[in-house]
């Protein structure tokens, strides 16, 4: 064997001649650097073999802390954004919704009214839903416009004129569109239309209907005719079927007022 060092050949040696000091020597004198190389760089994760060609990162453990950190954070995120809708809500938010609603929603419009007594009651009740539905947040002014708008023909256009004049000049006002629907009962309803009540009210009768069905018919003809209290309570019980009159009028306590007829008539027509 030819020495690479001094170019001599020496005979066949074999490891159990090499003596061990000798053996450790030549270790470190070639191994010495490369292991401190190897010692200053990080020491690789052990690599687990996989169907896959590269492995997932192991996975990540969230300690306790880091939980209730992230939870803390978003009830804070969940808290600004409640603070922040209901901000908006307030300054209109709710409204637009609203508005958007109102603009689905079929309103009739009232017919022509031409100061025929007998129509004033469904003239007056369909322009107080339209407004109340669509012209709420107008000006009076504007309100009271669009309802004389729909005052024409007969003996309102009269009315009608005089009535404007003195708005522009002041000599009366509203304060509210009611004082004003209120103000054209009374210029076209007068006494004839109490009489057209009061002639319905005294037709009415239950017939086949429930007593509910009843006291609703007999609340809506009643309005407007001017009967109160006794006279009111009279043609109800006239109107209602005799099998229940009887009962509440034979009863312990008989009812002393409308309301309780009213209320105690529906209770027995329930049983």
């Amino acid at each position: 064997m030819v020495d690479s060092v001094g170019g001599t050949r020496r005979g066949p040696t074999s490891p159990t001649e090499i003596s061990s000091s000798e053996y450790e020597s030549e270790v470190k004198s070639s191994t010495g650097s490369v292991l401190s190389a190897h010692q200053s760089q990080p020491t690789p994760p052990p690599c687990t073999p996989s169907s896959s060609s590269s492995s997932p990162p192991p996975p990540y453990s969230m300690s306790q802390p880091d939980y209730v950190t992230i939870f803390r954070q978003l009830q804070e995120q969940v808290a600004a954004l409640t603070a922040q809708l209901g901000q908006q809500g307030g300054r209109g938010g709710g409204g637009r919704a609203a508005a958007v609603m109102e603009e689905a929603t079929e309103v009739a419009k009232p017919q022509i009214f031409d100061g025929t007594p007998s129509k004033v009651s469904g003239f007056v009740g369909t322009c107080r839903i339209y407004i109340k539905t669509r012209l709420r947040e107008a000006l009076v002014e504007a309100q009271i416009n669009w309802v004389l708008s729909y005052v024409q023909g007969g003996s309102a256009d009269i009315w009608k004129e005089n009535m404007l004049e003195e708005l522009e000049t002041g000599e009366i006002e509203f304060e509210n569109v009611g004082e004003f629907l209120a103000e054209i009962r009374r210029e076209f309803g007068g006494g004839d239309e109490e009489l057209v009540k009061v002639a319905e009210l005294k037709k009415i009768e239950q017939g086949g209907r429930t007593m509910e069905e009843f006291v609703q018919d007999f609340k809506r003809t009643a309005r407007g005719s001017g009967y109160e209290r006794r006279l009111l309570m009279e043609e109800f019980k006239r109107g209602m079927n005799g099998g229940i009159r009887r009962k509440l009028m034979e009863s312990e306590n008989p009812p002393t007022s409308i309301e309780q007829w009213y209320r105690r008539a529906m209770a027995l027509d329930r049983n």
